[in-house]
């Protein structure tokens, strides 16, 4: 038991800590279409644009801890809604059909960090490689895509995303679905997420077919400000 607990303990010290949200005052433009994309996700997501050490990322994380718990299907991968076929995989909606009893849990909502580098199998999913070699199974991997469904989905510097990244992007956004076809295997299933870009201007334009896929768009100008420390602009810091 006291093991356990220290196990526990350690767990908790080393949790990366998250800036509050309502400890960010200032940039009630950039905050005000994160709470309406939040409440309506039908909005079409935001793209934020600033300059370095503007608190683009440290608001978007901010953000999930203010979000209530959802109901998932517990051991489901692409989180299923229990209620809503929409929302479902195939697989869960094949159980409902056939009046199987699903496992419910509570579940905080996710936020995907979609990393620049990301290869389109890791976003979109593919073959289960250990379990066709342990088991000689065709299985599906799934990638961030499926994490991400019913949750956030967030592109830091995403003007700099590579093409073919932002295609994938672009179709699972305007369907909702993403639909993977590798080795004989042939899957769909919900992706349906808020999608959240950030960037600098300094470092290339956004893509016009990129930037019309978000509802909303946030210009962000000056950095937060707490009352522990004070941090401005890189522009203003130079008071001589």
């Amino acid at each position: 038991m006291v093991g356990l607990q220290s196990k526990t303990i350690a767990s908790k010290d080393t949790q990366r800590p998250i800036f509050p949200f309502t400890a960010i005052v200032g940039q009630e433009e950039m905050k005000l279409c994160l709470i309406l994309n939040v409440i309506d996700p039908k909005i079409g997501g935001v793209m934020i644009m600033g300059d370095r050490g503007t608190g683009k990322s440290t608001t978007v994380r901010a953000l999930v801890d203010l979000l209530p718990e959802i109901k998932v299907v517990a051991g489901d991968p692409f989180n299923s809604d229990p209620e809503d076929p929409e929302l479902m995989s195939e697989e869960i909606r094949l159980r409902v059909e056939d009046n199987q009893e699903l496992p419910v849990v509570s579940t905080k909502i996710n936020m995907v960090d979609l990393p620049l580098g990301a290869t389109e199998d890791r976003v979109c999913g593919t073959i289960d490689i250990e379990k066709a070699l342990t088991e000689g199974v065709r299985a599906f991997e799934p990638g961030l895509l499926a994490k991400a469904n019913r949750g956030i989905l967030y592109v830091d510097e995403v003007n700099l995303l590579d093409d073919h990244l932002v295609d994938v992007l672009l179709d699972a956004a305007a369907s909702g679905w993403n639909t993977v076809e590798r080795e004989g295997i042939s899957i769909s299933h919900p992706a349906r997420f808020i999608l959240i870009g950030s960037g600098n201007p300094e470092e290339g334009e956004l893509r016009p077919q990129l930037l019309d896929r978000f509802g909303m768009h946030a210009q962000v100008w000056v950095s937060f400000v707490t009352l522990d420390s004070i941090c401005f602009h890189p522009a203003l810091s130079n008071t001589q």
